[in-house]
């Protein structure tokens, strides 16, 4: 064998190692969570090629550098010119068409998997996503008696399609076990399809920064078998006529989405808290001051950016509660409930005292 033969040779062993080697790597620093949804296996399958085709690129390009440096470094007193060569059209040909076809090829798949994973499918199960700061509201029209909730609950290996939606900024919906990940738009309702392959509890969290409590904008995801999942529809199933308008008021506080913005045990948020709030002074930008009553706080839900409290942002709170308030009365209506939302949120905060 040449002594060039065995060069190439002892390289392509250092390149094949390296690539194992480097591989392994990759697969340790970023372990991927559980896999949890059946779209997950097809992007996962990706993620390993990814990691092959990074490791033997670095490897290609350490090894034949490492390897030059150590086996062709200048000798002991060997003061002479190298060889002079001017560059080798079949290696640039070869270094520019195999990359671009590496990443069409990568582009065709990706659209296959795209395709595969958005495809509609048989006995979908609809759920309603609405996305606003900094929280999530899910509703279920399959299963009309049960309210809006704000956490998430998902019959095992039953395809679901989410609708989504936002009311105010740019959002995004991602459970890392399942993989796939969707913007909300505001005024432009948004897809996205996920078969939940593995029981257990995960969590939704907004992957687009919206604003200063974008950290906290979470919501629990619970993947349950079906007899369980029919446990928790039959649960939900409250009837609103049979509530005080306290207890509508607690509902109306999260199904509205206070709860991402307004506390009610006295924690800091990007909104003031509602503990004690009821008759407490409070002090706004221009340095002028108010006893919250409930003037004050129907003003100050219908018209958010009219007086705002010191030290917390404009612009953040949404200003069409009294639109969704009526629709939502309406809808009630109509199944024979009648309800006065904002009064009944005020019952609420009545009811969370110091």
């Amino acid at each position: 064998m040449t002594t060039r033969r065995k060069q190439l040779l002892t390289v392509a062993v250092l390149i094949a190692v390296s690539t194992v080697l480097v591989y392994l790597l990759l697969a340790q620093i970023y372990q991927l969570p559980v896999s949890a949804s059946a779209e997950a296996q097809s992007i996962d399958t990706m993620f390993t090629a990814h990691f092959i085709i990074i490791a033997f690129l670095f490897s290609l390009v350490a090894v034949f550098v490492l390897y030059s440096v150590f086996r062709f470094r200048r000798q002991e007193g060997d003061d002479a010119d190298g060889t002079h060569f001017h560059g080798n059209t079949t290696l640039e040909i070869l270094w520019t068409i195999v990359p671009l076809v590496m990443v069409v090829a990568f582009g065709v798949w990706g659209a296959f998997v795209l395709n595969d994973i958005t495809e509609a499918r048989p006995n979908e199960m609809v759920v309603n996503v609405t996305g606003q700061r900094f929280v999530w509201s899910f509703e279920y029209p399959d299963y009309p008696d049960v309210g809006p909730t704000q956490e998430l609950v998902l019959p095992v290996d039953q395809p679901v399609r989410l609708r989504m939606n936002s009311i105010d900024v740019l959002h995004s919906f991602w459970v890392p076990e399942f993989r796939v990940k969707q913007d909300l738009v505001p005024g432009q309702e948004t897809n996205l399809l996920v078969t939940p392959s593995e029981t257990g509890d995960y969590q939704v969290r907004c992957a687009e920064i919206c604003g200063g409590g974008h950290h906290s904008m979470r919501a629990p995801v619970q993947v349950v078998s079906q007899s369980e999942f029919d446990q928790w529809v039959q649960e939900q199933t409250v009837s609103l006529a049979n509530l005080s308008p306290a207890e509508r008021g607690e509902q109306w506080y999260t199904e509205f989405g206070c709860n991402g913005c307004h506390s009610v045990d006295g924690s800091d948020g990007v909104g003031p808290t509602w503990l004690g709030l009821l008759g407490r002074q409070e002090q706004f930008d221009d340095g002028s001051t108010a006893t919250a009553d409930e003037a004050y706080i129907r003003e100050s839900i219908l018209m958010p950016n009219a007086k705002v409290v010191s030290g917390y942002p404009q612009g953040v709170m949404p200003g069409d509660y009294e639109e969704r308030f009526a629709a939502r009365e309406s809808e009630l209506a109509e199944q024979g409930i009648e309800v006065d939302i904002l009064a009944e949120l005020i019952a609420y905060i009545q009811t969370l005292e110091e």
